[in-house]
C-alpha cells in the first residue's frame, strides 16, 4: 500500500473527529460458567472444558470477546492426540549401555519401562555424571513456554530438584528478545521489552499516529506468558474504529494489516533493513530541522556522535532517504513523508520483537529509541515508543487486587521435615541461544555483554516443558551437537522431535489432568482463574511436581519432604491463594475464602484502578529527569554508550549503526530469496502443531510457504504445489501460497513446525523453518538468536512421495 500526503491527510481528518475518545473500557468477564463445564486456563486464556465419559469433547474461551481465538478450541486434541507419550520410555541402545555416547539419538527405537526403573536409571546416571564432572556439566536451563499455572511449572520444578542435588548449568536471556533485553538497559536503563507501556486509554485519547513496526498482534495477542486477559485485541479493535492514522511496517501483509484493511497504511521494507529505514527518517528530520533539539539536549547523551555518523561526516556517506531506499527498498519519498508525519503529530512507535531476531539485532531497538528521542515525544501522553503492545497485552492498565505467588526454583534451607540441605542454584549460565555453540566448544572462552565467559563441558541435559528442536536455529547442526552429552532426559506430554532425540522420556500430564491457579494478563493481573483438573491423567502420565519429589527422595532419605515442604498439590494452591487474598485485602478488594472460590468454578476479576488507567511510560523522567533518572550511567537515554564503546565489539558499535548482514537482499544471488519466519496464526510457536487447527493453514499437508506472484512465476510454481526450499544448512518441503501480501524477493515459512527429517534424503517433510535458519549470535553483546537472517532457494518438488511422520510416535512407542 502506498502512503501519500493525500491518504494521510484524509486519515488525519478522521482522526481529528475521533479525539473525543477518552478511555477504552475492557469487556467484562462472563459472570457465570455454564453448568456441566470445568473452568481452567491456558496461555490462550480462561477456558471452559466440557467432559463426557472421562474425555474432553470440547473447549472454548470463558471471557467475552469480539475477536475469536482459534487456540481455545484445542482442548480435545491436547488431551487425546495420538502423539501423546503414554509410558516412561528409554532408547533401546541406551538401556543396553547407559552413558555410552553412540550417535543414535533420533534414529533408535524405544523400550517401555516402569516409572520405578526410569527414575532409578536417571538417578544413577545423574549421580555418576555429577560426581565425575561437577554440577556445571548438567544443563537444566530448560527453556520454553511451559504450561500456564503457578505450581506446575516444569522448568522451575526441574531446577528446584537440581538445586537440591547441588546445582546445575542454567541459561540467561531468551529467544524472544535476546538482543533487545541486553542492549536496552544500556540505552534506557531497563529491559523494557517486558515492561508495562503507556496504557491504551491514553493512546486512544491522545495519539494521532500509531506505527506498528514489525508486529502482528492479531496473532501474538492470542497468547500470554501467564494467560491472556484477552483485552489487547479489543484495544486494537478500538484503534481500528478510532479513525487514527495507523502505519504498519512489515515485509508481509500480516493478519493484523488485513484486519485494519484500508484503515492502515502498509509499508514493506526488506528483511533486516529496519535500521537503514529508521536512519533515513532520522536524517530527514535533521535535514528539515524537525528533530526536537531541546528534548535531545535535556534527556539524552551522546547524540552528537550519532548525528555525525548519520550525516556521514567521517565515512562520507550521509544516511539520507536516498541512501536508505537502496538498502530497505522503500522509496525515498515515502521515507521523507514518514519523517514529516511522525514529527508533526503525536506519534506512538509500537515495535515488535522479530526485527531484533536478526544478525546485529541490538541495533534495531536502539535505533528505534533514538528515533523516538529525536521526535521528542518520549514520556508524553500518547507519544514515544513501546515494545510490548503485541505481547501479553502490554498497555492494558494494571488492576488492583490479589496477585498469585508461585513455587520457587530453590527450597528453603531447612524444611518442615527438619532436614538441612545445602542447596545451590545455577553454578554456571550460558546465553540460551548459544546451547549448540556450547556443546560444540566445551571450555572455549567467549564474550557476552562485556565479560569473558567459558562454555561448560555439558555431559547431561534435562529439558522439561519446552521444545528446543523447534525453537533453535539450524536444526541439522543441533542434531549433530545433541549427540555429544552422555545423558538426555526429556519430560514431555507429546512425541516432539526433542523427545525423539532423548535417551529417557517421561510422560507428563497436560494442564487438564491436574489442578493449578493462574492470573490473566502479565501486566494487568486482571483475573485470577482456577485451573481445575478436568480428566484423570492419561495412560501413565504423572505431574512434574510428583516426579521430581520422588527423585528428590532418591537423592537421600527425606528428600521428598524437603522438596514438597510437606504440602501436596492443593496445599500449595491454598497457600498461593491465601497470599493473593491478603494482598487484595490490603487494596480493599474482597476475595472469598479458598474453599468457596475453588468450589464456585468461577474466575475473579480484579478491580479497575483509575490512576493506572492514566499511566504514561517515562512521564516521571520527562517531568523531572534529575529526580527520576534512568538506570543508565548518565541517568539519561544513551544514544552513544561509553560502556559499550569500552567493550570494543566490532559487531556492536557504541551508537546505532547500519551493519550489513551476512545474508540479506543486498548480497542475494539472482535465484535466492530472503526467508521470514513469522509467528503462526493457529498455534503457539510449536505448541498445537499436531492439532486439528493445523488444517486451517497446512497446504499439501505441509507447512505453507508464502511467495509473491512475480517470484512464483519465475520458478513456475502455483498455489497448492509442493516445493523444496533449501540452502547449505538444510532443505524442507512446503506447500505454496501465492500472494501479493508479501514483498517480492521474500518468502515466509512460519516458525514452530515440528522438524521431520526423512532418513534417506534429509528433507524436513513438515516444513520446519529452523532447518533453514542461521545459528549465529546477534552480536557478542547479547548472543541472541538471528532466525530472520537467512537466504534460501525454492523450486517445485519433483522427488518421491514422502509420508509425513512428524506426529507419529517412534518405533517401540
Amino acid at each position: 500500500m502506498t502512503l501519500t500526503r493525500r491518504s494521510f491527510l484524509k486519515t488525519a481528518g478522521s482522526t481529528a473527529g475521533a479525539m473525543m475518545v477518552t478511555s477504552a473500557v475492557p469487556l467484562p468477564a462472563w459472570a457465570e460458567t455454564p453448568a456441566g463445564t470445568v473452568l481452567t486456563a491456558a496461555r490462550w486464556g480462561a477456558i471452559e472444558v466440557v467432559v463426557k465419559d472421562g474425555k474432553i469433547v470440547s473447549s472454548k474461551g470463558a471471557l467475552a470477546k469480539t475477536i475469536e481465538n482459534s487456540l481455545q478450541s484445542s482442548g480435545p486434541d491436547q488431551a487425546h492426540t495420538p502423539c501423546r507419550i503414554k509410558y516412561p520410555m528409554v532408547r533401546k541402545s541406551y538401556l543396553a549401555a547407559p552413558g555410552k555416547v553412540d550417535g543414535k539419538r533420533g534414529k533408535d527405537e524405544f523400550v517401555r519401562v516402569s516409572w520405578d526403573d526410569a527414575l532409578k536409571l536417571i538417578n544413577g546416571q545423574h549421580s555418576r555424571i555429577r560426581t565425575t564432572y561437577g554440577p556445571e556439566s548438567i544443563f537444566a536451563g530448560s527453556y520454553g513456554w511451559r504450561s500456564s499455572g503457578v505450581l506446575h511449572k516444569a522448568q522451575t520444578l526441574l531446577q528446584r530438584y537440581m538445586s537440591m542435588a547441588g546445582g546445575y548449568c542454567g541459561h540467561t536471556g531468551d529467544y524472544s528478545t535476546g538482543a533487545a533485553q541486553v542492549i536496552l538497559p544500556h540505552v534506557v536503563g531497563s529491559v523494557e521489552v517486558y515492561e508495562q507501556q503507556t496504557v491504551w486509554p491514553m493512546i486512544l485519547k491522545n495519539s494521532q499516529v500509531v506505527v506498528l513496526w514489525g508486529m502482528n498482534p492479531l496473532n501474538t495477542l492470542k497468547i500470554a506468558w501467564s494467560s491472556t486477559d484477552e483485552q489487547g485485541l479489543e484495544y486494537f479493535n478500538q484503534l481500528k474504529a478510532s479513525g487514527k492514522t495507523v502505519i504498519a511496517i512489515d515485509p508481509m501483509r500480516s493478519e493484523t494489516i488485513d484486519f485494519f484493511g484500508e484503515k492502515a497504511q502498509w509499508i514493506a521494507p526488506n528483511i533486516g533493513t529496519d535500521v537503514a529505514l529508521m536512519m533515513g527518517i532520522a536524517h530527514t528530520l535533521v535535514e528539515a530541522n524537525l528533530h526536537d533539539k531541546a528534548f535531545i539536549e535535556k534527556y539524552t547523551t551522546g547524540y552528537a556522535e550519532f548525528e555525525s555518523y548519520l550525516l556521514g561526516n567521517e565515512d562520507k556517506t550521509p544516511k539520507n532517504a536516498a541512501w536508505a531506499e537502496k538498502i530497505c527498498g522503500v522509496p525515498a519519498k515515502q521515507i521523507t513523508l514518514l519523517a514529516e508525519i511522525f514529527a508533526k503529530n503525536k506519534t506512538m512507535l509500537m515495535a515488535g520483537w522479530g526485527i531484533q531476531r536478526q544478525q546485529y539485532g541490538e541495533q534495531r531497538h536502539w535505533m528505534l529509541v533514538t528515533l523516538a528521542a529525536m521526535l521528542g515525544q518520549i514520556g508524553s501522553e500518547g507519544g514515544g515508543f513501546g515494545f510490548s503492545y503485541h505481547y501479553s497485552n502490554g498497555g492494558n492498565p494494571t488492576r488492583s487486587g490479589g496477585v498469585l505467588t508461585a513455587i520457587s526454583a530453590t527450597v528453603a534451607g531447612s524444611s518442615s521435615a527438619g532436614n538441612d540441605w545445602a542447596t545451590s542454584d545455577a553454578v554456571a549460565n550460558i546465553p540460551v541461544a548459544r546451547i549448540v555453540e556450547a556443546l560444540e566448544n566445551p571450555g572455549v572462552k567467549y564474550q557476552h555483554n562485556g565479560k569473558e565467559q567459558t562454555f561448560p563441558d555439558i555431559k547431561m541435559i534435562w529439558w522439561a516443558g519446552g521444545g528446543n528442536f523447534t525453537h533453535h536455529q539450524d536444526t541439522n547442526r543441533l542434531i549433530a551437537a545433541w549427540q555429544k552429552p552422555e545423558l538426555v532426559v526429556i519430560s514431555e506430554c507429546y512425541w516432539t522431535a526433542a523427545a525423539k532425540h532423548a535417551d529417557i522420556v517421561l510422560p507428563i500430564t497436560t494442564s487438564f489432568e491436574r489442578n493449578d491457579l493462574t492470573m490473566t494478563g502479565d501486566y494487568s493481573n486482571q483475573h485470577l482463574v482456577p485451573m481445575k483438573q478436568a480428566i484423570e491423567p492419561q495412560f501413565e502420565a504423572r505431574n512434574d511436581f510428583d516426579v521430581f519429589a520422588d527423585l528428590a527422595e532418591l537423592l537421600k532419605p527425606g528428600g521428598k519432604a524437603v522438596y514438597t515442604e510437606g504440602k501436596d498439590e492443593m496445599g500449595w494452591l491454598r497457600e498461593f491463594y491465601d497470599a493473593a487474598q491478603k494482598g487484595a485485602r490490603a487494596q480493599r478488594v474482597n476475595m472469598p475464602q479458598f474453599s468457596v472460590f475453588w468450589q464456585a468454578n468461577k474466575l475473579i476479576e480484579m478491580k479497575r484502578n483509575p490512576k493506572n488507567e492514566t499511566y504514561v511510560r517515562y512521564a516521571d523522567f520527562r517531568n523531572d529527569p534529575v529526580m527520576n533518572p534512568l538506570g543508565t550511567p548518565s541517568g539519561k537515554i544513551e544514544i552513544h554508550s561509553k560502556t559499550i564503546e569500552g567493550f570494543g565489539y566490532k559487531d556492536c558499535p557504541a551508537h546505532p549503526t547500519w551493519l550489513e548482514p551476512d545474508e540479506w537482499a543486498g548480497n542475494a544471488q539472482a535465484d535466492q530469496l530472503q526467508l521470514l519466519t513469522a509467528h503462526p496464526a493457529h498455534r503457539l510457536h510449536s505448541q498445537l502443531n499436531y492439532a486439528e487447527l493445523r488444517t486451517k493453514c497446512a497446504v499439501a499437508n505441509r507447512e505453507p510457504v508464502y511467495i509473491h506472484p512475480d517470484d512464483a512465476t519465475k520458478r513456475a510454481v502455483k498455489n497448492g504445489d509442493t516445493v523444496r526450499v533449501w540452502n547449505d544448512r538444510g532443505q524442507v518441503l512446503a506447500g505454496v501460497v501465492v500472494t501479493d501480501g508479501i514483498k517480492p524477493g521474500i518468502v515466509c515459512i512460519h516458525e514452530g513446525a515440528w522438524p521431520d527429517l526423512d532418513p534417506t534424503t534429509g528433507i524436513c517433510k513438515n516444513g520446519g523453518a529452523n532447518v533453514l535458519t542461521k545459528d549465529i549470535p546477534t552480536s557478542r553483546l547479547a548472543n541472541g538468536c538471528s532466525a530472520n537472517t537467512s537466504l534460501v532457494k525454492l523450486e517445485k518438488y519433483a522427488g518421491p512421495e514422502l509420508t509425513l511422520t512428524a506426529f507419529t510416535p517412534p518405533l517401540g512407542a
